[in-house]
C-alpha cells in the first residue's frame, strides 16, 4: 500500500470511530448548541462577503462540489450571498482545471458553470455587493419564493439541457416549506450529486431554541427530509459526512443521488 493510499485508510478508520465515540458526539453536540447561542456562525466572510455557515460545512462542500463537479448549483436563501460565491469560486476552479486539462482558453465573461441564487427578498445592498463581485458573472439571482410555481419553473427552464445540477435549501426553516422545496427542486439533482438540506439541527436543539421563529423540534428540514426521503429511495443519506464534520448546521441533510 502506497502513502497516499495507507492515508486515506487511516482517516477513513478515524472517521468510522466516531460513529462509536458517544462522548465526541456529546462534546460536539454541546459545543454546537452552545456556539449557536453565541451567534458564532455569523463570523465568517468567504472571498469578502458574510457566508452564514460554520467552517466545518464550508469545507465539506467544496469537497463535494469539487469531487461531484456540477454544472449549476441551485441554491435557495441568499442573505449577503456569502454561498454563492463559494459555490462560484469552487465552480470556476473547476473550469480552470478542465480548461487547463483540454489546454484551452476561458472566457471569463462567459463562464460555463454558475449558480442560481433565490430569496423571496434580495435587499439591494446585497444585491448591489453581489452584482459588483468578482463572482457576478457567474451568479444568477431570482427573487421571489423558492416555492412558488412562478419561481420554480424560471429555475427549472434555467437549467434544462444542463448537465449536472447540485442543490442546497437553505432558506424558511419550516417543515412545509423545506418539503415544498425538496418537491420542486430535488428532482434536479443528478445521479451522483447532492442536494444539500442546511439548519436540519433544529431538531437537535432545545424546544423553544430559536425564539420568535416558526421552525422548532417536530418543525424543521430534518423532519423534512426524513418524511421525503420515505417517497425518494433514489436518495440517501451520506453519514460519512456527518461523522466526518461533527460539527454542522445539516445533520442528515447532505443528501445525495445515488439514482
Amino acid at each position: 500500500m502506497g502513502p497516499v493510499e495507507q492515508f486515506a485508510k487511516e482517516r477513513t478508520e478515524t472517521v468510522d470511530s466516531y460513529a462509536r465515540d458517544n462522548e465526541f458526539q456529546s462534546l460536539s453536540q454541546d459545543w454546537l448548541r452552545e456556539s449557536m447561542r453565541r451567534r458564532y456562525v455569523y463570523n465568517f466572510d468567504w472571498l469578502g462577503r458574510p457566508i452564514i455557515q460554520y467552517p466545518q460545512d464550508v469545507a465539506a462542500l467544496q469537497e463535494i462540489i469539487w469531487s461531484t463537479r456540477p454544472d449549476i448549483i441551485i441554491e435557495t436563501g441568499v442573505a449577503h450571498g456569502g454561498s454563492l460565491v463559494l459555490s462560484a469560486s469552487i465552480l470556476a476552479l473547476l473550469d480552470y482545471a478542465d480548461a487547463k486539462a483540454d489546454e484551452t482558453t476561458l472566457d471569463p465573461a462567459r463562464p460555463s458553470r454558475r449558480v442560481i441564487g433565490v430569496d423571496i427578498d434580495i435587499r439591494p445592498h446585497n444585491r448591489a455587493a453581489l452584482e459588483a463581485h468578482p463572482m457576478a458573472p457567474r451568479i444568477d439571482l431570482i427573487e421571489g419564493s423558492s416555492v412558488d410555481q412562478v419561481v420554480i419553473d424560471r429555475v427549472k427552464a434555467s437549467v434544462a439541457e444542463t448537465g449536472r445540477v447540485m442543490v442546497c435549501l437553505d432558506s424558511m426553516h419550516t417543515h412545509d416549506h423545506v418539503l415544498g422545496e425538496l418537491n420542486a427542486y430535488g428532482e434536479l439533482v443528478s445521479p451522483g450529486c447532492y442536494c444539500v438540506v442546511f439548519d436540519s439541527f433544529i431538531e437537535d436543539m432545545p424546544r423553544n431554541f430559536f425564539v420568535d421563529r416558526p421552525w422548532n423540534v417536530g418543525n424543521n428540514p430534518k423532519t423534512a427530509v426524513h418524511s421525503w426521503l420515505v417517497d425518494h429511495p433514489e436518495f440517501e443519506i451520506d453519514k460519512t459526512i456527518d461523522q466526518k464534520l461533527m460539527i454542522s448546521a445539516a445533520p442528515d441533510g447532505y443528501l445525495k443521488r445515488i439514482a
